[in-house]
């Protein structure tokens, strides 16, 4: 091979590993959602099954949001908990309620709010109501406890950390003791202070979002994470006997593309 054709080969070569890692980036990643299932329990027959959606970003309803919504209802989980940033524009409400719509109704569901609630304008009462159309309750600093499979299950949602006022004290105080309690917070960066909160209560799980799993994920490292995040990218964390698990989420914001993150739905088996 002469010093010419070396050069065209490896020229090539870098062209094509670029073009991958763009259709990596803007398609795969960014519209082939990742299903992730947590077995908690001793066995999963019998157990409660919560579903986890986070981030969103609704700015339309493209196939990637119908094949998940027939996946999730193929699933049936027994709960579904929405971790915020549903939508990051007022004006996409109805996107909104026409992908809750699609969901099975009978499936009960709890929301929180994300920083792109309050950053978008979005009017919290009409969310509120639109939530309630579609079973589903959203918890700004409250708990409410759920019968699912004849065992209790405690909710406790909290304000959205930056955009929000979050109150994990306000969030407990109508707590039940219930055999499973899991607490929802959008920002992954507030399980440090709710972990100095904390009193005899017990929490088995704490869910949040927000980051995107960096959006942008290069060999682990993450360059660009949003103000509430703190420590955290994605995934497990469990330390000090208080589990949190961050998700990846399903959209974008700002950069309409994700790499080394791709985006997620989990379900949890307690």
């Amino acid at each position: 091979m002469n010093k010419i054709s070396r050069r065209k080969f490896i020229f090539s070569g870098l062209l094509t590993t670029l073009g991958l890692l763009l259709v990596n980036a803007l398609f795969i990643e960014r519209f082939f959602i990742e299903l992730k299932e947590f077995l908690l329990a001793d066995k999963r027959e019998g157990a409660v099954s919560i579903l986890q959606l986070s981030d969103l970003h609704l700015k339309g309803i493209k196939w990637k949001h119908r094949l998940l919504v027939d996946k999730i209802n193929n699933l049936q989980p027994d709960l579904i908990v929405i971790t915020g940033d549903a939508i990051d524009d007022k004006e996409n409400l109805p996107l909104l309620e026409t992908f809750l719509e699609s969901l099975n109704l009978s499936i009960p569901k709890v929301a929180i709010l994300g920083n792109w609630e309050y950053w978008g304008g979005v009017d919290l009462d009409k969310l509120k109501t639109l939530y309630r159309r579609q079973n589903c309750t959203l918890l700004i600093n409250r708990s409410r406890q759920y019968q699912v499979r004849n065992r209790s299950v405690a909710i406790t949602g909290i304000d959205d950390l930056v955009g929000g006022k979050a109150d994990y004290q306000q969030a407990i105080r109508q707590l039940k003791a219930s055999d499973y309690h899991i607490v929802l917070t959008h920002c992954p960066a507030h399980r440090d202070r709710i972990a100095l909160e904390k009193g005899s209560e017990k929490i088995d799980l704490i869910l949040s979002g927000h980051t995107h799993g960096g959006q942008i994920n290069l060999l682990g490292f993450a360059p660009f994470k949003p103000n509430g995040s703190g420590r955290y990218v994605k995934g497990w964390y469990r330390e000090e006997g208080l589990d949190l698990f961050v998700s990846k989420g399903i959209g974008t914001s700002v950069l309409p593309f994700r790499f080394g993150a791709r985006a997620e739905v989990a379900v949890f088996y307690l």
